[in-house]
């Protein structure tokens, strides 16, 4: 039997963008998921027979990592299904993470290109962020071009990835989930539309690409001020993009006195927010008050762990 881990992730800056080629900037946390996979008389997820279409994303990953016999996969999570911190990624990866375990050709960067497949193919459309995230860990750079740090490339069609290695110094984030789950796939199809018929939504995408770059800087600098205010803007823009939600936006402005700023975090459309503040207990207050589910996190954390 092989046993696999993966962490959750936020995204600092550049959802939604970095489908559409700009970069963006993810880190992992410490909420995982668990996944053990091992040769059985059937093909079964925790204790039941597999069904694609419930099963959607390990039967995914059956098809792309496992070619043996049938096998048991159990998995336990820490992380909120539908909140944007990369649940269905963690899923996903510590699942594949575990196939190739048990076939004893686990690699890094394997795993992290048939992940995104996975994601990709259930999604039917995705970016590799948020699977790269939970196999590396720490922060990832995603940037169309190659720079300092680089870990691996991803490519789609004509779209090309480039992941890169960020370090993160010490860092609290609040995460407000708002309990409202919203599939990603219709959300990053009605941005792509949108895109389509409107001028001033492509500017808000070019604008969220140098957010993310002078994010990176901020970050290098732990520069939170800055950080916090560009938090804001992106919050914004992406609420311009047609994925905030009531509910976000009630939390975002709840943190106002205590955080340096805050933003959706992930796909949209409900899931979750964050918030980076050097007071936590009071941000969380701030948030449940607000009618959100408070999560404190730490950000920069180990990436996929083969555990057994």
């Amino acid at each position: 039997m092989a046993v696999c881990s993966a962490p959750g992730k936020i995204i600092l800056f550049g959802e939604h963008a970095v489908v559409f080629g700009k970069p963006a900037l993810a880190l992992a946390i410490d909420l995982r998921v668990r996944a053990s996979v091992s040769v059985s008389d059937q093909f079964a997820v925790n204790g039941h027979p597999m069904r694609p279409k419930h099963h959607s994303y390990i039967s995914a990953a059956l098809d792309e990592a496992w070619n043996g016999p049938p096998v048991r996969i159990s998995t336990k999570s820490s992380i909120p299904s539908g909140s944007g911190l990369g649940s269905s990624a963690a899923v996903t990866v510590s699942s594949v993470g575990a196939m190739l375990a048990e076939k004893g050709t686990f690699d890094l960067a394997t795993l992290a290109k048939k992940s995104f497949e996975v994601e990709f193919k259930v999604q039917k459309g995705a970016s590799p962020t948020d699977t790269s995230t939970s196999v590396h860990g720490h922060g990832v750079l995603v940037s169309p071009e190659q720079g300092d740090g680089f870990l691996w490339r991803i490519s789609k069609g004509e779209r090309v990835w480039n992941m890169h290695h960020c370090e993160i110094p010490d860092m609290t984030f609040v995460v407000g989930y708002t309990g409202v789950r919203a599939a990603t796939g219709p959300l990053v199809d009605g941005v792509r539309i949108l895109l389509d018929t409107n001028k001033d939504r492509r500017r808000d995408v070019d604008r969220i690409g140098d957010i993310v770059l002078e994010g990176v800087d901020a970050v290098r600098r732990a520069d939170k001020p800055t950080l916090g205010r560009l938090m804001l803007e992106n919050h914004g823009l992406l609420n311009d993009l047609g994925v905030g939600h009531p509910a976000l936006d009630k939390l975002v402005d709840a943190c106002e006195e205590s955080a340096y700023g805050a933003k959706l975090t992930g796909a949209g459309g409900g899931g979750s927010m964050i918030a980076l503040t050097d007071h936590p207990e009071k941000t969380s207050g701030a948030i449940s008050r607000a009618g959100g589910e408070p999560i404190v996190v730490s950000v920069g954390c180990a990436g996929v762990r083969v555990e057994s």
